[in-house]
């Protein structure tokens, strides 16, 4: 019932920096813990990181730890994303996901998916 759409996503060049969105619509943003993933080519789909419903919680992707930050402002009903260092290792292709009863890096936790956007680092 509810959608998520992601924005944001783009070429970067090594070293530089990206912000993602995913807007929730069609029930209360609140309600459900959020996380990224992304999945690279040739590579089974990766757990980035992840947010609590009320946003002070959070968990990161060992490769991710110290470049990337999730947040959510619950009065937009958005999530976020900020990459920073990218590395050609982020090449990827980043979808939002919420889930209405657990906080989990595991993907079959999730009960909605947004439509995944293109990340690409060029070296």
């Amino acid at each position: 019932q509810i959608h998520l759409v992601e924005s944001g996503g783009g070429l970067v060049q090594t070293g530089g920096s990206l912000r993602l969105s995913c807007v929730v619509s069609g029930g209360t943003f609140s309600n459900y813990a959020m996380g990224w993933f992304r999945q690279a080519p040739g590579m089974e789909r990766q757990f980035v990181a992840i947010i609590n419903w009320v946003g002070d919680h959070t968990t990161y992707a060992d490769p991710v730890v110290g470049r990337f930050t999730i947040t959510r402002d619950n009065a937009k009903s958005t999530l976020v994303l900020e990459m920073n260092s990218l590395g050609p290792e982020d090449t990827a292709v980043y979808s939002c996901a919420a889930s209405r009863k657990y906080y989990s890096a595991y993907d079959y936790a999730y009960d909605h998916w947004g439509q995944g956007i293109q990340v690409t680092v060029s070296s």
